[in-house]
């Protein structure tokens, strides 16, 4: 019998989940009980290496020795070959975690404790430097928080990059009104395809989360946040909720934080079930029990936001950034990245790619770089034809563009976007045309319908697609599905309808070919 306890971890995030993890974790102790092993086994995060889940560790003298992807039929074996003691020679060892290139060569800022700890363990966060973030903030006044997070150059990271500091400004300088309440709102309705980054935060280290929105409570002098989850999230859901009473029973939540005398009260609530929900005003709208409908603007939320009082709207990744421009300043966290574009993003690898995960770097790398030197190329193995950056709204890149750093900028000079980060690829068997129709139908379903363009030009998109794909007619339409999206870009109330021509206009232009082939026979012209 082993003569002292061997920690093994084993992640409850949702994608190690969907790879059999909860059995694997249940199998793992009875066998090593069979054994007469005496295991402790912690359910941490995921490290986001998503190929090798679920990824086993293995506390060692050396460090965390890691197995992956391990399956229940490798149990045995891994016993066999001593794992428990560290032991390298199984074909599933990926050696010392921490040594694995994909994650050694990353500069992980936001997800340094992402897969390291129990998520929802306070003395975890807390050695780990957790909120040390919060406990200076307290000690300052909001416009000194509000300075930090501009002298970070921090940028939204849902799509519009706006200046998070500029906006925390707006909501402390403005008037609260007679309720005296102003309200910090986090978007966690994460909708793009390909992306995972903020559920990796909620489930792999929640109360990182809990701190940056606390924090900004404190800035702009709010006392009550919500964060909108996405109701497809139910793992993150009772993280968050578990995190949450946690911090109030410890002081870092609720009234007389950490004997401060200050208050910040925090709830989740799921959300709509509806892309558009993203969409911050939308958001706003579910959030008071609406439907979710896009406002126009002005007013901008910062000023008349939530029950109509001053509202930050931020993104998951955003107020995640926070902690850490607190902790240890913000030209700390300004002296990554490029240009305008400063700090880290978490990039999210999908699609057709045979190592896909999340790969947090300084903004500057290009695509080309994560693709080939983290993504390994396609899982298919054939060569890669095409690649869609930002989410479902966002342009198609062929490989003339993959040189480009990743670079809010630098993106936006070739008609592109990083949005989210997300990160999807295509083999050279994809029908492009087939995606600029699906860009459009994917409008039909999510348009909140409030506007004319999005709601009706997304519709008439699909069926001018439609005639292209059956060669009716085909200059014709052609024409007419260039003038249409022109129309959507600059009739549409919001980003739903003004961006999905982007991926429809990159697609015609990049690969004209697939809009010139023989009639297609299938349902819906696909």
């Amino acid at each position: 019998m082993s003569a002292s306890v061997t920690k093994i971890y084993i992640p409850r995030d949702t994608t190690a989940l969907a790879m059999g993890a909860d059995r694997l974790a249940r199998e793992i102790a009875a066998e090593a009980a069979h054994r007469g092993e005496t295991v402790e086994i912690i359910r941490n995060g995921s490290r986001g290496l998503f190929w090798l889940e679920p990824l086993l560790e293995v506390e060692t003298r050396a460090g965390r020795i890691a197995y992956g992807p391990v399956e229940n039929k490798d149990i045995d074996s891994l016993f066999d070959q001593s794992f428990l003691l560290g032991e390298t020679s199984h074909p599933l060892c990926q050696g010392l975690t921490e040594e694995i290139p994909y994650l050694k060569k990353q500069q992980r800022l936001t997800f340094a404790r992402a897969g390291v700890t129990d998520p929802v363990s306070l003395e975890d966060y807390q050695q780990l430097d957790g909120f040390s973030g919060l406990k200076k903030a307290l000690l300052m006044d909001g416009q000194a928080i509000v300075d930090e997070v501009k002298i970070s150059g921090l940028r939204g990271r849902g799509g519009a990059a706006f200046p998070t500091g500029i906006k925390w400004q707006t909501v402390l300088n403005a008037s609260p009104g007679a309720t005296g309440q102003k309200y910090i709102v986090c978007n966690a309705d994460e909708g793009d395809s390909g992306t995972f980054a903020d559920r990796m935060v909620m489930e792999a280290d929640p109360y990182m989360l809990i701190e940056g929105m606390t924090i900004a409570g404190l800035a702009v002098g709010a006392d009550q946040g919500y964060i909108y989850l996405r109701s497809e999230y139910p793992v993150a859901h009772q993280i968050l909720n578990e995190a949450i009473a946690k911090a109030e029973t410890a002081g870092f939540l609720g009234t007389n934080i950490l004997g401060s005398g200050k208050t910040f009260n925090l709830e989740v609530r799921l959300g709509a079930k509806a892309y558009i929900c993203g969409e911050e005003t939308s958001l706003l709208e579910s959030l008071e029990g609406k439907r979710g409908m896009v406002r126009a603007k002005p007013p901008l939320p910062a000023i008349v936001g939530l029950f109509g009082q001053p509202t930050i709207v931020n993104n998951v990744l955003s107020l995640a950034a926070i902690p850490y421009i607190l902790s240890k300043g913000g030209q700390a966290y300004a002296d990554y990245g490029m240009g305008r574009s400063l700090g880290t993003l978490p990039f999210q690898l999908a699609g057709n790619i045979k190592q896909g995960g999340l790969i947090e770097l300084a903004f500057g790398v290009t695509l080309r770089e994560l693709l080939e030197e983290y993504g390994g190329g396609t899982f298919t193995g054939r060569p890669m034809r095409a690649v869609q950056v930002g989410g479902p709204l966002c342009a198609y890149l062929p490989e003339s563009q993959w040189d480009t750093p990743m670079d809010y900028e630098a993106f936006q000079a070739i008609g592109a976007g990083l949005g989210h980060g997300g990160i999807v690829v295509f083999d050279d068997t994809v029908d492009m045309s087939e995606q600029a129709r699906f860009s459009m139908e994917f409008c039909v379903a999510e348009s909140c319908g409030k506007c004319t363009p999005c709601r009706i030009g997304s519709t008439r998109g699909v069926e001018v697609i439609d005639r292209i794909r059956n060669n009716e007619n085909r200059t014709a339409n052609m024409e007419l599905l260039s003038d249409l999206c022109e129309t959507m870009i600059d009739g549409s109330l919001c980003a739903m309808g003004g961006m999905t021509p982007f991926p429809v206009q990159s697609a015609v232009k990049y690969f004209p070919d697939d809009f010139n082939q023989q009639p297609k026979n299938s349902e819906g012209g696909a």
